[in-house]
Order: C-alpha cells, then structure tokens, then sequence
C-alpha cells in the first residue's frame, strides 16, 4: 500500500471518529423500575449561613420536557474555592433513594454538568444535586420535571 492511500484512509477515519460524539445514543438517566418507585419523603435544598457553592440550572429550562432532552447545570464555586468534581452527587428522590451519580460521572466537571439527549419515563422526576468546594462547603438543588408523553 502506498502512502497516498494510507494517508486517505487515516483522513477518512477521522472524519468518522469526528461524528461519533453526535451519533452518540441518548443517556438513559432513569430507568423504568426506579421511576415506579414511590416518592421519597420531601427533601430540601440546603442551604444556610456559609457560602458553599451555587448551582444553576440552565436545562432543563421549562419543568415539562419532552425526550430527549438536555440537562446542563453549572456550578458556581464562592470565596476563592474551587468545585471538586469528585464530589458531585445525584439522587433520584425516590424510596429508596437511587444514586445516580455513576450514570453521569462522564458528563462532570468542575464547571458542571453537561447531559445531551437524556431519557427517563413520562411522569414527574425530582433529582438532588449535591457538590462540594475545596473549602468543604456543600451546595444542593433539587431540580423538578415532568417527562411528557
């Protein structure tokens, strides 16, 4: 094989390589078992007199969405401290609660959280979001909404 055809076939592998992030399947962020769960018992945000981290939601912007949807979150660290990615939890608020933490550990960073095409069952989810700055502080928010059919 020459190296004329050896380096038309590395160009047109990368090129496919380049459309694999936008092929990507959706995430399936909750299953259908664990949204027959019954509800958990109210939790709340907390809060309280230090500054620990804020954290915006930016999606879903509306609290009825349709699948797929994105879900993006943007951490907002305060006093000089930094967000420990790390430290990041998700809960579905169900009974038991369900950790969902390891499902979008790839979409984490120290800015947020970044979630394209994500997929849960019709019906009303509520999750809690929980990160932690370099000082120990600890920020959450509990983001609502409801998957129509």
């Amino acid at each position: 094989m020459n190296k004329q055809m050896t380096s038309m076939r590395l160009i047109a592998l990368t090129a496919i390589l380049a459309l694999l992030p936008s092929l990507a399947s959706a995430v399936q962020l909750i299953t259908n078992e664990e949204a027959k769960l019954p509800v958990a018992a109210k939790l709340t945000a907390r809060g309280g007199l230090t500054r620990g981290p804020s954290i915006k939601v930016l999606s879903p912007a509306d609290s009825k969405v349709k699948m797929p949807f994105d879900m993006k979150l943007v951490f907002e660290p305060h006093g000089g401290a930094n967000i420990d990615p790390a430290s990041v939890k998700m809960t579905y608020l169900k009974s038991p609660l369900v950790d969902l933490t390891e499902r979008i550990k790839p979409y984490i960073s120290a800015n947020g959280i970044d979630m394209a095409k994500v997929e849960a069952p019709p019906g009303e989810h509520h999750l809690k979001i929980q990160v932690t700055d370099s000082k120990g502080r600890v920020g959450s928010t509990i983001v609502n909404f409801v998957v129509m059919k």
